[in-house]
């Protein structure tokens, strides 16, 4: 599928904000005053920043507000709940912090919680998507889900944050072994797409449009498999091994913010491949497998 930049900074950027968010909930940092106004803002300036680049993806940005009344049916629904339920539930927090109000953090607990399941719903937006084989099994959400708590746990500075941006490496690891060969598996092709598998095997002897339009700028892209590998051993060094290698050195603050840089920036490598990589079964009217 054709890698919008929109989606790209909105999965990842919201997914780093709502894991830190998540840590600084359930009080894994409890700065005060002037800290807790910078780590909060971080938290929520990711976040936010995310979910207002989604937008950019809309045909017309004011049907944002209309995802909320289908909550039932569309995991985007629940996913703008979420995410506003879990910002909401988290403000007392943050406040208390900077102010050193003394509130309660039980607000946090449960927002932070509520964080990852945001994340999660994120995740099932693309999960839920039978016609995207790469992207119709569980470890989707496991992809989405580890981002966030490595992400979490390196801006925190947890100890074992080390050890979680090293799980990020292995699950894209599994991610792409699983999705080269979802495709295949799925048993789609040029027959099943058009109902007419019955009769032969089938090829296209024109093409369905004689100029572009909106399937075949969306759904149908390619990518070289050199230029995919390259950025593949990119995504993984920047996201798990580099930053990984640079919170074991005594660097201090200045060794997160580092190890941050560069796994944002192999975050947002990965999440190119996982739109550029992805095969909508629709190319196959086309003639096409991108």
């Amino acid at each position: 599928m054709h890698p919008a930049l929109s989606v790209i900074l909105f999965s990842t950027l919201s997914g780093l904000g709502f894991g830190f968010l998540a840590f600084l909930g359930w009080g894994a940092l409890q700065p005060s005053g002037w800290a807790a106004f910078f780590l909060w803002g971080l938290g929520y300036g990711l976040a936010v920043a995310g979910l207002m680049a989604s937008t950019f993806h809309l045909g017309n940005p004011k049907n944002a507000l209309k995802a909320f009344t289908q909550w039932r049916t569309s995991w985007l629904s629940r996913e703008a709940w979420t995410s506003v339920a879990t910002l909401f539930l988290l403000a007392p927090v943050a406040l208390s912090d900077i102010f050193s109000l003394g509130l309660s953090r039980l607000p946090g607990q449960l927002g932070g919680a509520l964080a990852l399941v945001t994340v999660f719903t994120t995740a099932m937006i693309y999960t839920h998507i039978k016609a995207v084989p790469r992207w119709h099994h569980w470890l989707t959400p496991v992809m989405f889900l580890t981002f966030a708590i490595a992400g979490g746990a390196m801006l925190s500075g947890r100890v074992w944050a080390p050890l979680a941006l090293l799980a990020v490496g292995a699950v894209l690891l599994a991610v792409w072994r699983v999705g080269d060969q979802a495709f295949a598996k799925a048993g789609q092709s040029l027959g099943t797409a058009t109902g007419l598998d019955r009769l032969g095997v089938p090829s296209v002897l024109d093409p369905a449009h004689t100029a572009g339009n909106y399937l075949k700028r969306e759904m149908i892209f390619v990518v070289g498999r050199r230029h995919a590998a390259k950025l593949r051993k990119i995504a993984l060094v920047l996201t798990s091994a580099l930053p990984a290698l640079i919170l074991l050195l005594p660097l201090g603050g200045w060794g997160i913010a580092l190890a941050a840089v560069l796994h944002l920036a192999g975050a947002l490598a990965a999440r190119w491949l996982f739109f550029a990589e992805a095969e909508h079964v629709v190319g196959l009217y086309y003639g096409a497998r991108g």
